[in-house]
């Protein structure tokens, strides 16, 4: 038997500090005092730093991360139907190996900024599933070290590519753990509506989750988020679906806005807010006033709806930079959702946290509690305020009592009088 504890811990809603008690990589106790007479084996002093679960990044692409260099992949005028048309044409000469290492680095470089569970799209519309063999074989290797969970994602349509409908569900059997769809890119409506549709009839057939590409669009006529969540009401799979992106939501009229709603809260689905790709891909057809392309995080968020931000790309067709820090990722949302209040920003982490957590559907098994896994992340803050106002460093991640990673502290020499201490 193997005892930690972690002293002088700060926690979200503890007054003062606390001891996390950690037995055999499951946390024991939690609270002052809490490995009073209790033989440990090691004693790490927080130092008053706060304590929170390990950041979920539930949206990237992993299949496609540092492909942007490729002159053909290059997209000139920054929208997404142009990435799409790039990604075609230049994904065909990818190999197993190259993309698993860059999908590992990928990883790593999330693994280092806190992440310790990942949702990645990967591109099925591929006849030799090459992609999503790569990601199959990594999620084995990296099950330790991250949490990782596939979509079988149709990126050039279930419909309006040849075949993508039963690729999906070749990608399912295959053992990949949700079904994507993408029904703002089909041909027609009536297309998307039939792809939203086949997703959950496949997630119903093969008890998979849904995440799904919605309204990633500045149409305020891109209205397929109504039929995932009418979808999601009916079939009861609830908490277990997702809508990512929803940037037409954005442009909606509020009296259609406030009717969707009233079917939003009755479906309990999830929403992924990808803000730094986001703002950069729409408004792009517009003059002035530019669209944010954000969708209604705030008012999603006091309607009670569960929504989370995640970092989508790291440089690629669609996106070109991008670091895998989902610190910069909140921060960035916050901003432009127009959160800033005290408030907002003390619970702004539960964005890159909690909420994920829940849209990952594991929150059986997550966060600073006694009975579960001792997975967990040290701030350089003292409180979620001040972590977001410096965005600051992760100190360590800890996964199953274990570390993962500890960074040293920055080291600053000077002889100016202003700048010591």
């Amino acid at each position: 038997m193997t005892r930690t504890l972690f002293a002088n811990a700060a926690l979200k809603g503890r007054d003062g500090l606390v001891d996390i008690l950690v037995e055999d990589g499951t946390f024991k106790a939690i609270g002052r005092g809490a490995g009073a007479g209790v033989a440990v084996d090691r004693t790490v002093d927080l130092g008053g730093r706060l304590v929170t679960p390990p950041y979920c990044d539930p949206h990237i692409h992993l299949d496609y991360v540092f492909t942007a260099l490729n002159p053909a992949a290059a997209n000139k005028t920054g929208s997404l139907f142009e990435g799409i048309q790039r990604w075609s044409e230049t994904k065909g000469g990818l190999s197993k190996e190259e993309i698993k290492a860059r999908a590992r680095q990928a990883m790593k470089q999330e693994i280092l900024t806190g992440v310790q569970h990942i949702r990645t799209h990967v591109d099925v519309t591929d006849p030799r599933l090459t992609a999503l063999q790569a990601m199959l074989e990594l999620r084995e290797e990296v099950k330790d070290t991250c949490d990782l969970q596939i979509i079988a994602f149709p990126q050039e349509g279930m419909y309006a590519y040849k075949g993508g409908d039963e690729l999906v569900e070749e990608a399912l059997k295959m053992g990949a753990d949700l079904v994507g769809a993408i029904p703002h890119f089909e041909f027609t409506r009536e297309d998307g509506v039939k792809s939203v549709r086949k997703a959950f009839e496949l997630a119903v057939k093969y008890d998979k989750m849904v995440d799904i590409h919605c309204d990633e669009t500045d149409d305020d006529q891109s209205r397929f988020l109504e039929v995932l969540a009418a979808e999601a009401y009916r079939t009861g799979i609830a908490e277990r679906a997702t809508a990512s992106h929803t940037c037409a939501m954005h442009s909606y009229n509020n009296a259609y806005a406030y009717k969707l709603f009233r079917l939003l809260g009755l479906s309990r689905i999830n929403f992924i807010s990808c803000p730094t790709e986001n703002i950069h891909l729409q408004g792009r057809f517009d003059a002035y006033p530019k669209r944010r392309g954000l969708t209604r995080v705030k008012e999603l968020t006091e309607a009670g709806m569960n929504v989370c931000f995640a970092q989508d790309s790291m440089s690629d067709p669609w996106y070109p930079v991008g670091s895998g820090n989902l610190m910069y990722v909140l921060d960035a949302g916050m901003h432009i959702a127009q959160m800033m209040s005290i408030e907002e920003l003390e619970n702004a982490l539960d964005f890159i946290t909690v909420k994920g957590a829940r849209t990952l559907n594991i929150l059986d098994r997550y966060g600073v509690e006694e009975g579960k896994p001792a997975n967990f992340i040290v701030l350089n803050a003292k409180s979620g305020f001040e972590a977001i106002c410096n965005r600051v460093s992760v100190a360590c991640s800890v996964r199953n009592g274990e570390y993962l990673f500890e960074r040293a502290p920055e080291v600053i020499t000077t002889d100016n009088p202003l700048l010591k201490g």
